[in-house]
């Protein structure tokens, strides 16, 4: 009797069987389509698993530092304790080297998160930024009406805060991910014209000295030390959660200072030497003096380590270092840009976020 062929209603024939073909053939082939169709099952559940996002987890502090606990955190994962410093100015760092983000609190820091910042062709700026807007509930115009709930605006070009898929590296198209519960933590505990430092520097903010705007020791013999300057403390009555914010331009050879958002004093100064883009912020102010963490923003990153006498490079009148020095709380920032002050925005063009209701200048 002749063996049986494929597609022989004898035989069985299958929706594999092709008739005139041997049996054993046509099962070969098909245990051959049932085991690519399990590989491909395999690579999809791969895939899957590869690209969704870690789940967003608090993870508790178990007596650890916070700034050592942002160390350890694995991607989706966050510490929130701000009861250790319950109230006082706030300030934001974001470092985009450890995909990692820092709030500080009257200077102590009370919360850390991973992040997925802009991926290559679409980097997150470096600089010092400040709270533009806060729209809890938001949607892109540019990136097909995707939700970036708990907005907080940092450019008027689109860079901001906001919740979204942290995938475990750089993924965005310049704005900052965070994890979604963190993201309305956060939003709860900011206000407009909170400052936000973004970094690059592959080091967490380290001890430092202040900056020389920050004593209040006179400088004997500088040049610039009885020059006129401006200081208007009544235009922003100090409170409790004032944010007091210096920024010296070593370009226009001047130092602005603002006090929730609002220019209340300026004075020349003189830079010596090579100025790097820094931020100090003051981190604590008791019996021993002022303790300052500082944060280079741009740049290579050489470290963060301040120098003997680097507060030395910086001239101005004494008496507005005595004003400037009696009106820092701790949380407040001194930055240092080589740039003029009227050079436009910080950090580059990057439109991400389109918003009708940018001021029309």
């Amino acid at each position: 009797m002749p063996a049986a062929v494929c597609g022989d209603r004898a035989s069985g024939g299958s929706k594999f069987s092709h008739p005139g073909k041997p049996e054993w053939l046509c099962r070969r082939k098909a245990n051959k389509h049932e085991r690519m169709r399990h590989i491909r099952l395999a690579l999809a559940a791969i895939a899957i698993i590869l690209t969704t996002p870690a789940p967003a987890q608090q993870v508790e502090l178990g007596g650890r530092p916070v700034l050592q606990a942002a160390t350890q955190l694995k991607n989706g994962q966050y510490v929130w304790a701000p009861e250790l410093s319950p109230a006082g100015p706030a300030l934001f760092v974001v470092n985009l080297e450890t995909q990692r983000a820092v709030l500080f609190r009257n200077g102590v820091p009370i919360a850390a998160t991973t992040i997925s910042s802009g991926k290559a062709g679409n980097e997150t700026p470096t600089g010092v930024f400040t709270i533009l807007q806060k729209n809890k509930e938001h949607y892109s115009k540019t990136y097909n009406n995707a939700p970036m709930p708990n907005m907080q605006r940092l450019t008027w070009s689109g860079i901001a805060l906001h919740a979204g898929n942290l995938p475990g590296y750089p993924a965005s198209h310049g704005c900052i991910r965070l994890p979604t519960k963190f993201s309305s933590l956060l939003f709860g505990a900011t206000q407009l014209g909170m400052t936000v430092v973004i970094t690059s520097i592959p080091a967490v903010p380290s001890g430092s000295e202040a900056p020389a705007l920050a004593t209040m020791a006179p400088a004997a013999g500088v040049p610039l030390s009885s020059a006129p300057y401006e200081w208007h403390p009544e235009r922003a009555p100090m409170h409790e959660d004032s944010m007091v914010s210096v920024v010296i331009s070593a370009a226009d050879g001047k130092a602005v200072v603002f006090r929730n958002g609002i220019e209340i004093g300026s004075a020349p100064v003189r830079v010596t030497g090579e100025t790097t883009p820094m931020a100090y912020v003051l981190r604590a102010w008791d019996s021993t003096g002022q303790h300052w963490l500082k944060l280079q923003f741009a740049g290579e990153g050489q470290g963060m380590e301040a120098a003997p006498g680097e507060g030395k490079r910086f001239e101005t009148p004494v008496k507005f270092r005595y004003d400037v020095g009696a009106a820092l709380r701790p949380g407040s920032v001194v930055i240092v840009t080589p740039s003029s002050l009227s050079s436009g925005s910080t950090g580059r063009s990057q439109m991400v976020i389109e918003d009708d209701d940018a001021p029309s200048n």
